[in-house]
């Protein structure tokens, strides 16, 4: 095109338009809210700093007019949220420069949860992605992957979510993740865009060097972690949306993240 927007500014742009008419027309019952509330009680990575909500101003003003206001803060990663690729890949996206269009995709949602009740540390294994794609068919490129392990079970009970509860302890994890060997497939010979587990990483509780996220972020694919309702989400056919806050030069950020099902 010339003297305008180049084609694929044009056909970007043309999704979103319809994207946003199309979503005037979207029954409440196919929204899936995957975010947990962040509050006080919001799980956090015990080394890291929780969420907090101070009250600035809180009632009825002089004028008669009600007025509340608020000051947040905490660690990025805290409750549901995104872990940028730089988290663990010097010189990958921070969360700013992650397009949108890579955090919006199909959802392919994987289960493991007969294999974590076994073993709280299960890692997700390329034969379990065969095995989806056995009843699925091959996982398309550009797909967004999520991890179902049934942990959400757990949410709300420190020690059953994280395997301890004692503050600051990050040496005795117990929680299912990805194997390196399922990230590699994922990236290498899939092509996903992003990737999400319902448990507090991506790599299992026991994870030392955390080599999920080290593959994950090499190729520039986000993860989300704390996934919330997976259960409600079928192994084919919705799609994601995740949005989180534009923190500039971030390895992470607060996340809100839905399905939309088919």
């Amino acid at each position: 095109m010339s003297g305008g927007l180049s084609m694929k500014t044009t056909a970007a742009l043309l999704f979103f338009l319809t994207s946003a008419f199309s979503a005037a027309a979207i029954d409440d019952k196919k929204v899936v809210d995957l975010t947990y509330p962040f509050s006080a009680e919001t799980h956090h990575w015990p080394t890291a700093k929780p969420f907090f909500l101070e009250k600035v101003a809180e009632g009825r003003t002089a004028a008669g007019y009600w007025y509340s206001s608020y000051n947040y803060g905490g660690s990025e990663h805290v409750g549901t949220h995104l872990d940028a690729p730089f988290h663990f890949a010097e010189g990958k996206w921070t969360t700013e420069k992650i397009p949108l269009s890579r955090l919006i995709g199909p959802a392919v949602v994987i289960d493991v949860g007969r294999q974590a009740q076994k073993n709280p540390d299960y890692t997700l294994q390329v034969s379990d992605i065969r095995n989806w794609e056995q009843s699925y068919g091959r996982i398309a490129r550009a797909s967004i992957v999520l991890v179902r392990s049934g942990w959400g079970k757990f949410w709300g009970d420190r020690k059953r979510y994280f395997g301890t509860d004692e503050p600051g302890n990050s040496s005795d994890l117990h929680f299912p993740g990805l194997s390196k060997e399922a990230a590699t497939f994922l990236v290498s010979q899939r092509a996903v865009k992003a990737v999400g587990i319902d448990t507090p990483s991506i790599d299992p509780g026991p994870s030392k060097d955390f080599p999920a996220h080290q593959v994950l972020g090499a190729a520039n694919v986000a993860v989300f972690e704390n996934v919330a309702a997976l259960e409600r989400v079928p192994n084919k056919g919705a799609t994601v949306y995740a949005i989180p806050m534009k923190i500039q030069g971030g390895s992470g950020a607060p996340l809100r993240i839905f399905a939309i099902l088919p």
